[in-house]
């Protein structure tokens, strides 16, 4: 296996454990009160488009040639560490 093969494999883990994690957030905010229920499903829309978001930049990196996916690495990290940070805080937030 190549590095770029590993390292997506190693993306779409991480990505898909994040699906998880935001479809939990989403089941809580279901079962909050009116008021809460109405901000978690902002939150849980603003994680799904961030999510979207990585997922476009995890194509553009399999659909990169040659070493040009070096290039595209930075890009999907930014991506990687936003989307983290905001299912986390999430997670904090809907604790």
């Amino acid at each position: 296996m190549d590095d770029k093969s590993a390292y997506q494999q190693k993306l779409e883990a991480r990505l898909d454990q994040w699906r998880a994690d935001i479809d939990k957030l989403e089941a809580k905010a279901a079962e909050a009160g009116a008021d809460a229920r109405l901000k978690y499903q902002n939150e849980v829309k603003a994680l799904r488009a961030k999510q979207d978001e990585a997922r476009k930049k995890l194509e553009e990196l399999g659909a990169a040639q040659g070493a040009a996916w070096k290039d595209l690495k930075s890009g999907v990290e930014t991506a990687w560490d936003n989307l983290g940070k905001a299912v986390r805080n999430a997670a904090d937030r809907f604790s």
